[in-house]
């Protein structure tokens, strides 16, 4: 067990006074060993190389073009347009993170008539659009 060779009863000791497990000194101990330094590595994946990355400038296009689009539309149109097969989260990710933003009630009905419950409950909506509410912050003219 190579995770083990750093224990000693000074990492038992260190492990007890700073109230942390054996294993986490033992971490600290082969990460000064391998980097030089205890700096913690950077996490997550910093973003901005997913495979959706490189359709940005389509998908601004595409919201241009017809700025009322449905996530499921959106996601239809990158598998049939751009070959690419990506699950609805990763596309609101990717929209959410280009400024585009969605309307939960449909422009025609008015704000009043959404409060007092009037039509057909859930009959008449229809789903959330992606539209370019800060065009301007993104890039859509």
């Amino acid at each position: 067990m190579s995770h083990l060779r750093a224990i000693g009863p000074s990492a038992m000791a260190n492990a007890a006074q700073f109230r942390v497990s054996i294993r986490f000194v033992n971490d600290m101990v082969i990460l000064k060993r391998t980097t030089g330094s205890l700096e913690a590595r950077k996490q997550g994946n910093g973003g901005g190389h997913g495979k959706l990355s490189g359709v940005a400038d389509w998908t601004l296009r595409r919201i241009r073009e017809k700025c009322r689009l449905t996530l499921d539309e959106m996601v239809v149109k990158l598998r049939d347009v751009q070959g690419m097969k990506a699950h609805r989260v990763p596309v609101w990710r990717h929209l959410r993170g280009l400024g585009l933003t969605h309307k939960k009630r449909p422009a025609g009905r008015p704000a009043e008539a959404a409060r007092r419950g009037t039509g057909s409950p859930g009959l008449d909506r229809s789903p959330p659009v992606f539209h370019g509410q800060h065009a301007d912050k993104v890039g859509i003219s």
